[in-house]
């Protein structure tokens, strides 16, 4: 049986799992997520579900993927209708409180938890709803260059209202653990959730400076011809305004703003653990930490997530404290539906009995060393696709299915990048994987659920010409932030 504790869930958004020092990467500097896992156990196959932040986060929130729950993209995203890991704690007696961003529907939703503070929503309530076009097959293109900007511009050093909330976060976290840290009682969760190291990749100089732009490697397969193309890549490069990656010192200077804003998020992971730290509550208080997708910062020729790459699917996953073993890595393939009964067990709560259909499995025996043998599964319905895709990883070999289009198939034990489709030389493989796919979900009777709900969405808000005359969302404004001050381009320098 699990040791009940108290825990602090770390989240932070768009972190590529292999893009920390504990996951082996050769250049980023995170010290106290290092720490976390030194101290506990890190999982070296973690999956989110979607790659895309309110589908991915509605799956975190409720252990089911987004086939089960309706909640596509970004502008259908969670609403506190299915019950969630934060609900079954708080009905039995457990304090839940959540700082920073979620990225449901609203406040105003029953999203379970005991208290949300500073938290960040769908912009008015609504979210990105002119890419539920694509349930007409009617999404429009980012033909402003918006997308291209927003990376090849502003990255570099400087300052944007997104690190000013992540300092909130951190403080708003701190005076939580003083008021209620010591608190007698069942254990407690505070779950802390930062919006770096998302874009805009423009981060304070002292740390933009610990990333040399001559030192920055390049993504891997950026350029035409070092990767396999597909079509529907081609159609996410064209539907996001992307050209061809010709610019290397761009390249590098996005990476040095990338690693510096993860840099920037591991700062406040520490100043909240030392907070904990010194109030004298990690004897009996675990820690987590996860992303809710990951960023391909130019690999592929892509910039974002929005695919099934393991740059945007894969996330860092660690657990450490009271109970758990230091330095252990768990090699087991494990997904964010997983998080559901590893946080009631970890706290010593029950399921209930509804729960008895979630797919994910508690994680606390991979944590005391015993590996289960499992598939890994990721879908994929929202803007800048033209259908959807499915991930099914089984051991090293891992097929993407598009409806529609042709699969891809990798052997990520000897092209961990995905730079080599080797589909059409293993059909049985392909076709073994896609009957695992389909003992999950029928790909294409899903794809059309997921532009059923879409179009039925446009027509709740206004219909096709309302929601076409809509205004794009480039990126969500945080709290007390309008969009126009949000969006307005920074200075980078």
């Amino acid at each position: 049986m699990t040791q009940p504790s108290n825990l602090i869930f770390f989240q932070s958004d768009n972190h590529n799992r292999a893009v920390a020092g504990c996951y082996g990467h050769a250049h980023v500097k995170t010290p106290n997520i290092d720490r976390i896992a030194g101290d506990g156990v890190r999982f070296a196959n973690a999956y989110s579900t979607s790659a895309l932040c309110c589908p991915a986060r509605a799956a975190i929130a409720t252990g089911r993927y987004p086939h089960q729950t309706g909640f596509w993209d970004n502008a259908i995203a969670y609403d506190g209708s299915v019950p969630t890991w934060h609900h079954r704690l708080h009905e039995q007696g457990h304090t839940v409180v959540a700082v920073g961003k979620l990225h449901y529907r609203s406040e105003e939703d029953d999203n379970g938890f005991s208290e949300e503070i500073e938290p960040m929503h769908l912009h008015e309530g609504k979210g990105a709803i002119k890419n539920l076009l694509r349930g007409y097959d009617a999404e429009p293109a980012k033909d402003d260059g918006s997308f291209w900007k927003l990376y090849m511009t502003r990255s570099g050093a400087g300052e944007t209202h997104y690190q000013e909330y992540d300092r909130r976060i951190t403080a708003k976290s701190i005076e939580w653990l003083k008021r209620h840290g010591r608190s007698d009682g069942k254990p407690w969760v505070l779950y802390v959730s930062y919006i770096s190291p998302h874009p805009p990749f423009t981060v304070p100089r002292r740390l933009y400076d610990l990333y040399p732009e001559k030192d920055m490697p390049l993504p891997k397969g950026y350029k035409p011809g070092a990767r396999t193309e597909h079509p529907a890549m081609q159609y996410l490069r064209r539907m996001d305004g992307m050209l061809d990656m010709t610019d290397e010192a761009a390249l590098r200077r996005i990476a040095a703003g990338y690693f510096g804003l993860i840099t920037h998020m591991d700062e406040q992971i520490g100043v909240v653990l030392k907070a904990a730290e010194d109030m004298g509550l990690l004897g009996n208080t675990r820690i987590a930490y996860t992303s809710d997708h990951g960023e391909l910062f130019g690999s592929q020729g892509l910039f974002g997530k929005k695919n099934l790459y393991e740059g945007g699917v894969g996330v860092p996953l660690l657990i450490s404290g009271p109970g758990v073993p230091q330095g252990k890595v768990s090699r087991q393939i494990v997904s964010h539906v997983d998080l559901f009964p590893t946080l009631i067990e970890g706290a010593g709560a029950a399921l209930a009995p509804e729960d008895a259909a979630l797919k994910g499995v508690s994680l606390w025996p991979a944590v005391s060393g015993t590996d289960q043998s499992r598939v890994g599964f990721a879908e994929y319905h929202a803007q800048a696709s033209r259908a959807a895709a499915y991930a099914l990883r089984d051991d090293d070999k891992k097929l993407i299915y598009h409806v529609g289009m042709p699969p891809q198939l990798f052997d990520l034990a000897c092209d961990p990048d995905e730079l080599h489709d080797i589909a059409a030389a293993q059909p049985d493989t392909v076709k073994a994987l896609e009957h695992q796919l389909r003992t999950i979900c029928d790909p294409e009777s899903t794809d059309a659920r997921a532009k059923a709900d879409q179009r039925r969405w446009v027509e709740h808000w206004g219909g096709r010409d309302a929601v076409t005359g809509s205004s794009q969302i480039l990126f969500t404004p945080p709290p007390g932030v309008s969009k126009e001050e949000a969006w307005a381009i920074p200075q980078v320098h």
